[in-house]
């Protein structure tokens, strides 16, 4: 019974290994020749993984890349999770000010797997339906802190808290692809500016 677990505990660590060999691989591969030029035949071989093996795993480039994305964006969900329980308006502008900053830095620190997957959102629906998922975790999570806001009467009670928090999300997402396109933008001034337009129109 004992070396049966035992056997069984090293197949799952091999399958464990050739999961990450897969996913490192494609990384490399994807950021070199971004997402359209890149093949499942390249990564497998990239990986020195068997076919068979490797469709255990993921059944095309786009399950693969989608797995990339969950890891990268599970960073930023940390961010959005951060404890959000503000006592006054300047409190709740200190806290946002925070994330906005964090969450813009990361978009610099991963933009080269970000760029890849910016690609694919325009090329693939099933990478396309990813990104709308974690849109939509990210706003109710944004939501969630708005109405505790209303609850405690420092932010306004007659607006909609997913609707603020869905124009809320697409402002600071519109500025992390900016980021991720490398235009010349201040993180600071962003973070300024739209910690400041954001927190005047919500909070008393």
């Amino acid at each position: 019974m004992t070396d049966k677990n035992e056997k069984l505990t090293k197949r799952q660590l091999k399958s464990q290994q050739t999961r990450e060999n897969l996913l490192g691989a494609a990384s490399r591969i994807f950021i070199e020749q971004g997402f359209q030029k890149t093949t499942i035949t390249q990564i497998i071989k990239q990986a020195d993984t068997g076919y068979g093996t490797a469709y255990v795993h993921f059944k095309n480039k786009d399950d693969i890349l989608i797995a990339l994305m969950e890891d990268v964006m599970n960073k930023f969900y940390e961010i959005a999770e951060l404890p959000f329980r503000p006592s006054s308006p300047d409190d709740a502008s200190t806290m946002i000010q925070k994330q906005v900053q964090m969450f813009l830095e990361m978009a610099k620190e991963e933009q080269q797997m970000l760029s890849v997957v910016e690609e694919a959102i325009g090329h693939s629906d099933a990478v396309y339906q990813k990104w709308s998922e974690i849109r939509e975790r990210f706003i109710h999570r944004i939501a969630e802190d708005i109405r505790f806001s209303q609850q405690s009467g420092i932010a306004y009670k007659d607006v909609d808290a997913e609707m603020v928090g869905r124009g809320w999300f697409f402002s600071n997402e519109m500025y992390l692809w900016e980021i991720v396109r490398n235009k010349p933008v201040s993180i600071e001034s962003i973070v300024h500016n739209l910690s400041t337009m954001y927190v005047r129109g919500l909070y008393r």
